[in-house]
């Protein structure tokens, strides 16, 4: 048995984040890991190696596309699956092993395996139990599948398998059009794969600005990615040569049903909580499987705790992060916050999509009134040179006193331009704020600013 201030159940984004921090304020700390490696489903199987594809594939796009524009000559490369998919896990490895490192510089103990909580204070990991005043849950979510769909993570895959597969298809059926389902739909499509994306709803990016997600999907539609949205799926079947997924258009009843090589599950996430043994501990639950848990993270049982994808609110790894730093605040004896207004979305396909605050929708359905400053990448240099001219910068500002409400971005770098925003919404800014603060000359984010004097008097560029 071994005793701490702290002990972490799960070293993804929220719980590693929350371990390094604690340890940095003065906690004795253990994080409880399962895995062979550290750093969760986004460091392993999620957010990096998506990232590595995307932007593998997105050079290839360029070869093809655009290098003979700027007078770059000679064969477009081919495609090496099994070089680009060691590229991939390279990626991985560089990321997983630096943050066992700053666990180790940070005095943050590792214990490995599976944990439950079999009672206040204790964590038992196989045969061990630990004792510790705090312990957080941050074990995160797992993919969520459709009743009556057996995923196989070979020809029926979630992101998981669709990061892993033996050969590029040349057919592939995207349920949900989400964003894990067009970063990997864009992905497989770039490499020659015929894409097909069905949707429930009746636009793709459920809870996006209505006007960027129609930018996107046609955008997305260019480059090759085929929608079939309000479409209901009855039901996914193996086949001989792939899989067979059955819809029901909500329009009209018709029935239909499309044959793919592989079929990509990517209906969202759900908490993960297995075996912990919280109905044990009699932790109150929220909806959709959530952990129930009050302003300070802390759930029904004092002491225990829970951040990340396992409570309320989107399921983003910097969400995890920040909630983290601010649980090991509190867990110090210090004041820890989150600001849940002003947390970022991204889309990380070609063009990035990005977002903070409100959208035009929900001032609307507010009864708000506000004033709208756009700005097209069409008018920024930096991006024409660059091929990458499509989409726009959308400020949404309070119409009497101009303070940001919102901002959404679809075009060359979002989501690293959106962070300026955020930072103005951070403190407070008025549009005016952004627009009076120069911008380097040629850069993306002038078109930033444009949009921002596009809250006022007009924007120059435009």
């Amino acid at each position: 048995m071994a005793e701490f201030d702290t002990i972490i159940i799960g070293a993804g984004p929220g719980g590693y984040v929350c371990a390094i921090r604690a340890a940095q304020l003065g906690l004795k700390v253990a994080v409880v890991e399962g895995r062979e490696t550290l750093g969760g489903t986004c460091l392993n199987v999620g957010c990096i190696p998506s990232k590595a594809m995307l932007h593998a594939t997105h050079m290839l796009h360029e070869t093809h596309e655009n290098f003979e524009k700027m007078g770059l000559m000679g064969a477009a490369p081919k495609v090496d699956w099994a070089k680009m998919q060691a590229y991939k896990d390279d990626v991985v490895t560089g990321n997983t092993k630096g943050i066992e490192f700053l666990l180790k510089k940070n005095k943050v103990t590792w214990i490995k395996g599976w944990a439950s909580i079999p009672a206040t204070g204790k964590v038992k990991v196989g045969d061990d139990v630990h004792t510790a005043k705090h312990i957080v849950i941050a074990t995160g979510s797992e993919a969520s599948s459709l009743p009556g769909v057996t995923v196989d993570e070979e020809t029926i895959v979630t992101s998981t398998g669709a990061l892993t597969l033996g050969r590029i298809p040349k057919t592939m059926v995207v349920i949900g059009a989400g964003v894990i389902g067009l970063e990997l739909g864009s992905v497989y499509a770039r490499l020659g794969t015929e894409v097909t994306v069905v949707e429930y709803l009746d636009a793709i990016t459920p809870g996006m600005d209505a006007e960027v997600a129609k930018t996107f999907q046609r955008i997305l539609t260019k480059q090759g990615l085929k929608f079939i949205l309000g479409a209901a799926v009855q039901s996914v079947a193996k086949t001989k040569k792939g899989a067979s997924v059955s819809y029901k258009l909500k329009k009209d009843n018709s029935e239909a049903s499309l044959d793919a090589d592989i079929v990509l599950v990517a209906t969202g996430r759900k908490p993960y909580t297995t075996g912990l043994g919280l109905d044990g501990l009699g932790v109150e639950m929220g909806p959709r499987g959530t952990v129930k848990t009050d302003d300070h993270f802390q759930t029904s049982v004092k002491g225990l705790y829970a951040i990340g994808d396992a409570i309320a609110g989107p399921m983003l790894a910097h969400k995890a992060e920040d909630e983290g730093m601010a649980l090991a605040e509190i867990m110090a004896g210090k004041h820890g916050h989150v600001n849940y207004g002003v947390i970022p979305g991204v889309i990380y396909t070609t063009p990035e999509v990005a977002n903070v605050g409100l959208t035009e929708e929900q001032l609307k359905a507010e009864g708000r009134a506000y004033k709208a400053g756009k700005f097209p990448f069409m008018g920024n240099a930096r991006a024409k040179a660059v091929f990458q001219a499509e989409g726009f910068v959308k400020i949404l500002v309070d119409a009497t006193t101009d303070r940001i409400l919102g901002a959404h971005i679809i075009g060359p770098q979002a989501g690293d331009l959106i962070h300026e925003i955020c930072v103005a919404m951070e403190f407070g800014a008025s549009a005016q704020d952004l627009a009076l603060t120069c911008h380097a000359h040629p850069t993306w984010s002038e078109a930033v600013r444009e949009a921002a004097l596009a809250c006022g008097d007009g924007a120059i560029h435009a």
